[in-house]
């Protein structure tokens, strides 16, 4: 055996000794995640699941654990996401459409790019700041439903931008090229080739986008969204609050039982971010069913 071949074996081994290490430290990280949600999720179940019934779910907040519910925070919470999806999705995917196939490529799109990026990982409570100075204030919303939609759409958009416009960017240019030399215009390509194609991709967008809309608390604090509401809201001009702030506020108080109920309220949280997720996920599949070239 030459020299040059026991440095090569010696290499080989090398890479598969870092391949084996790497697998395994990525497999190891990946179990303790899983372990430690396990274990989250069997405590929350252990204290709040037998607290889950129709008069928890049927019931306004109350001082005394035995009466409260959490009916105001759940109709908030579909309120505001449900509102928050319809003006954060066309946004979204009409600015992706307009920033993939009709900008130019010049400095000015690029420095959006950059900026629509940075958007996605600004914290949370600077949206809140700016839903309360523009939405509550200089438009005069006040405490509602509307301006709480509005402030999640302002943070949910950058995320669903960069999904739709990535949904856009996959769809292979081929399919455009075949369709307009068939004389289509580009509206025309956009409407019954690109945008087909990417709507199985935009609709995950849709759903990573309910998913941190529902879950997100210090901007709906920040705008002022009331910790104690004992009524259903009926339009988007009333006052409201939302599951995480119930929760919030159960876990701020001393007593033990305010702690089951707020496991409680965290385990309807989860049914409904699962059931929005599902509704997503069976649209995506069905339209990604009937939209294969």
């Amino acid at each position: 055996m030459s020299i040059d071949s026991t440095a090569y074996q010696k290499r080989l081994r090398r890479r598969a000794m870092i391949d084996f290490l790497f697998h395994k430290i990525v497999l190891m990280a990946c179990v303790i995640a899983i372990a430690a949600l396990g274990v989250l999720l069997f405590d929350i179940l252990r204290k709040g699941i037998t607290w889950v019934d129709w008069h928890f779910l049927t019931s306004f907040p109350s001082m005394l654990p035995k009466d409260a519910g959490i009916l105001s925070a759940l109709a908030g919470t579909l309120w505001v996401t449900i509102l928050t999806a319809i003006f954060a999705f066309p946004i979204g995917v009409a600015t992706a459409i307009f920033l993939e196939e009709y900008a130019p490529k010049n400095r000015l799109v690029h420095i959006i790019d950059i900026n629509i990026a940075n958007l996605a990982g600004v914290p949370s409570i600077v949206y809140g700041i700016l839903g309360l100075a523009i939405f509550v204030r200089a438009m005069t919303l006040g405490r509602s439903i509307l301006a709480g939609a509005l402030t999640m759409t302002l943070l949910v958009l950058p995320v669903m931008i960069i999904a739709a416009r990535e949904a856009i960017k996959s769809v292979p240019n081929s399919l455009r090229l075949a369709f307009m030399a068939m004389g289509a215009t580009k509206w025309q390509t956009i409407r019954h080739v690109v945008i087909p194609a990417a709507l199985p991709s935009i609709l995950t967008g849709l759903i990573l986008m309910v998913s941190r809309a529902i879950g997100e608390t210090a901007p709906l604090i920040m705008i002022g969204a009331l910790a104690f509401v004992a009524f259903t809201p009926s339009s988007p001009m009333d006052g409201f609050t939302v599951l995480p702030i119930q929760i919030f506020s159960w876990v701020s108080r001393p007593q033990e039982d305010f702690t089951h109920l707020a496991a409680a309220a965290i385990i309807v949280l989860l049914v409904v971010l699962l059931s929005m997720n599902a509704v997503s996920v069976w649209l995506r599949n069905k339209y990604e069913k009937s939209t294969r070239f």
